[in-house]
Parts: C-alpha cells; sequence; structure tokens
C-alpha cells in the first residue's frame, strides 16, 4: 500500500500556472485589473486590493479553502480566480462550495440577501473539463422550462481551458492562456507577465514562502495518508476478525508499514 508523492518542483522551474506563483504576481492590482477585463471583456474602473492564497475558515468541522486571487472591483463584484493544473473531476462541484464561501465572507449577520454582491468563481485549468474543444465555459442558473429566464441569483462560474482548439474567444485571452499553457506570444499583456514571472524569480523571500508552504501542504498530505492507513487497517480488522499481520499483509503493507502501525495499534488500543 505504497502512495507516491509529487516531488516539490523548484523554484526556478515555475510557471504562471503554478498556483502560489500566479497569486503573488496577481496580486498586483494593475495586472490583476487587466487578466479580469481580458477574461470577461469588461473594462473595470478600479479594483481593491487583491489577496492573494486567502483563506476561509468556517466552523471548524467544515472544510476551509485557500483562494488563489481574492478581489472586488469598483461595481461592488467579488471575484475568486483559482489556477487549476489536475483534472480530480469535481470541479463543477468545487465551484459550487468556493461560491458559497464567497456570500459567507460577503454578508454579515443580520444583513439582508439582497445585499449579497455579484460573485464570480473562474477556474483556469490546463485541460478540458468538459471536453469540448472550447476556451471558455460559462454558466449561470437558467430555468430548465424557459432558457431565456435566468434566476438572476448574481453567481457566474467560468472555466477557462489552455488547451482549447475553437475560435471561441478574443485573441488576448487567447494569448493569455497560451501563456499559461507554457506558450509564449507577442501579446503585449503576456511580455508583460512574463517580465513579472522573470523578476518573481529573484525574489529570495517569495522563494523561501513558496518553500516552507510547499513543505507544510506536503507533511499535510502524508499525514493524512498515514491516517489512511491506520483507518484502513482498522476497518479491515474490525470487519473480517483478521489479526493485525494478516490485514496488514492483504493491504500490502512494506515492512517498514508493518512495524509502524502494529506499534500505533497497540499504542492507541
Amino acid at each position: 500500500m505504497d502512495i507516491k508523492l509529487e516531488p516539490v518542483k523548484d523554484w526556478e522551474e515555475l510557471g504562471l500556472s503554478n498556483d502560489f506563483l500566479f497569486g503573488k504576481i496577481m496580486s498586483k492590482p494593475e495586472l490583476c485589473k487587466q487578466m479580469l477585463e481580458t477574461i470577461l471583456d469588461i473594462e473595470m474602473e478600479r479594483l481593491e486590493y487583491p489577496e492573494a492564497q486567502k483563506s476561509i475558515i468556517e466552523e471548524k468541522d467544515a472544510r476551509s479553502v485557500r483562494l488563489d486571487i481574492y478581489v472586488r472591483d469598483g461595481k461592488e463584484t467579488v471575484h475568486n480566480v483559482e489556477i487549476q493544473t489536475v483534472d480530480k473531476k469535481e470541479l463543477p462541484k468545487r465551484s459550487r462550495y468556493y461560491s458559497s464561501m464567497l456570500d459567507i465572507q460577503e454578508l454579515n449577520r443580520g444583513e439582508y440577501y439582497k445585499n449579497l454582491k455579484q460573485s464570480y468563481v473562474i477556474f483556469i485549468c490546463t485541460f478540458d473539463a468538459f471536453h469540448e474543444g472550447r476556451h471558455r465555459y460559462t454558466f449561470e442558473n437558467l430555468c430548465r422550462e424557459n432558457h431565456d429566464l435566468a434566476l438572476g441569483d448574481g453567481t457566474t462560474k467560468i472555466f477557462l481551458n489552455t488547451e482549447g482548439i475553437m475560435d471561441d474567444i478574443s485573441g488576448d485571452l487567447k494569448a493569455f492562456l497560451d501563456y499559461i499553457g507554457g506558450r509564449k506570444s507577442d501579446n503585449t499583456f503576456v511580455k508583460k507577465l512574463d517580465e513579472e514571472v522573470k523578476m518573481a524569480k529573484q525574489n529570495r523571500e517569495w522563494r523561501r514562502e513558496y518553500m516552507t508552504l510547499m513543505m507544510r501542504d506536503r507533511e499535510n498530505v502524508e499525514k493524512g495518508i498515514e491516517q489512511g492507513k491506520l483507518d484502513s487497517l482498522r476497518s479491515l480488522i474490525d470487519s473480517t476478525g483478521w489479526t493485525i499481520v494478516q490485514a496488514m499483509d492483504a493491504l500490502k503493507f512494506s515492512a517498514e508499514d508493518k512495524e509502524k502501525y502494529t506499534k500505533a495499534l497497540k499504542i492507541n488500543d
């Protein structure tokens, strides 16, 4: 039952598709504003200071989230932009959860629901989440019986695909998505982003922060794996009546794991 973790990428190898680097660079209001204008095809009057890696923690038993970019604009609209490089087949449900977290964050106790702000949850994906070849998938709540009737709840979810093949977006957005996907161009905004990435690689403080964060995340994953192995072992023993050794053999534990979890079970018992 060996589970291998992906190695932590070196700082020098990172591109803008890395969520940490993306958050740092898009924390600059002028860059974040231009990105949102490019994605949404609008002009924004102003942008409040973007927050990178913003944590939203609710009740202790609820799942907390760490947003790549969280920002408000001058029209009382809130945006959450996420970089996604691995298709875990859960983005639709994840977008629903993130949207609800934005609402909880924005609406104070006792406020009327009408005060909820317009919200955009945007995933920039390095894969096609819906397999139609589009660069952009936009979802809003519509009436099933009448598609001209919108619910008007103020929520929009957008999934961008760096690997799209359709001619369905502006040239500026196509150049931006190409850059996220590792392909450069002569686009003015892309050149600006590329310079920012190069400068970021010289930032020692960001490098230390990245390595610390990655190691901390890795430790948390390892703890989760350890707990998962222990839970699986307990469950198999309880359901079959097998001995610890029999259960470990069935789960194909390594010799090192057998020693570790035999001690753990004896201690916990």
